[in-house]
C-alpha cells in the first residue's frame, strides 16, 4: 500500500513537470508567433499619400466628406458587400470598433450596389446609425479589389493604413499600424526586428 502511495505521488510529480515544461514552450511559441495584420493588396492610393477628397451622399441622404482635414479625427472606410458572409460576420466588429473608438475615429461603410440591399444589411446588423455610401468611384479611389476591404484615413487625409480585413485582429491592426506610424504591422514588426 506505501509503495503504491509513492509510485502514484511520483507520477503526479512527473505530470505536473511535463505540464509545467509544455506551458514554458507554448509561452515561448507565442512570443515568435507574429500577430496577423490585415493583408495590403497592390492599391492605387498609397500609405502616407493624402487621399482623394470626395464629398458623397450617404443612403440616408446626407452628404458626407471623404478625406481632406478632420479636425483632429481619423477615418475608417469599410468596404462591404450584402453578398459577403465575411462583411456581415465582421459588421459587430465594426459596431463595436465605432463605440469603442468613439473619441478619434468616424467610420464609414461602403459599397457600389442596389441602395434597397445595402439598407436591409444595414437594419439587419444594427448599423443604421452609421454613415453609408454607395459609389464606386470611391473604390476605385482606393483600389479596392476584395472585400472585405478598410482604409483608415488619418487627421490629415492621408492614408494611414489599408488592408484585406477578415477579422477582429485584421481590423485592429489598421488601428496599430497608424499608432506606429507605418504602413502595417508587418512592417511594424520587419523594423523591430532588424533593432533586435
Amino acid at each position: 500500500m506505501v509503495v503504491s502511495q509513492v509510485l502514484l505521488w511520483a507520477a503526479v510529480i512527473v505530470q505536473a513537470l511535463l505540464i509545467a515544461a509544455l506551458a514554458r514552450q507554448i509561452g515561448v511559441l507565442h512570443e515568435r508567433i507574429a500577430p496577423a495584420g490585415a493583408l495590403t493588396l497592390p492599391q492605387s492610393a498609397k500609405v502616407g499619400e493624402a487621399a482623394t477628397t470626395m464629398t458623397l451622399t450617404t443612403t440616408s441622404g446626407a452628404q458626407i466628406a471623404i478625406g481632406g482635414k478632420r479636425d483632429g479625427r481619423s477615418q475608417l472606410l469599410f468596404f462591404a458587400s450584402p453578398d459577403c458572409p465575411v462583411c456581415k460576420s465582421l459588421l459587430p466588429v465594426v459596431r463595436s470598433a465605432a463605440r469603442a473608438e468613439q473619441g478619434w475615429l468616424d467610420i464609414v461603410i461602403a459599397g457600389d450596389g442596389a441602395a434597397p440591399a445595402y439598407a436591409q444589411l444595414a437594419r439587419a446588423h444594427g448599423i443604421d446609425d452609421m454613415p453609408m455610401v454607395l459609389s464606386e468611384a470611391l473604390g476605385r479611389a482606393f483600389g479596392v479589389s476584395k472585400l472585405p476591404y478598410a482604409v483608415l484615413l488619418d487627421e490629415l487625409g492621408k492614408v494611414a493604413s489599408t488592408g484585406l480585413v477578415n477579422s477582429r485582429e485584421h481590423l485592429e491592426s489598421l488601428f496599430v499600424a497608424k499608432e506606429h506610424g507605418v504602413a502595417s504591422i508587418q512592417e511594424f514588426l520587419a523594423k523591430r526586428n532588424g533593432e533586435a
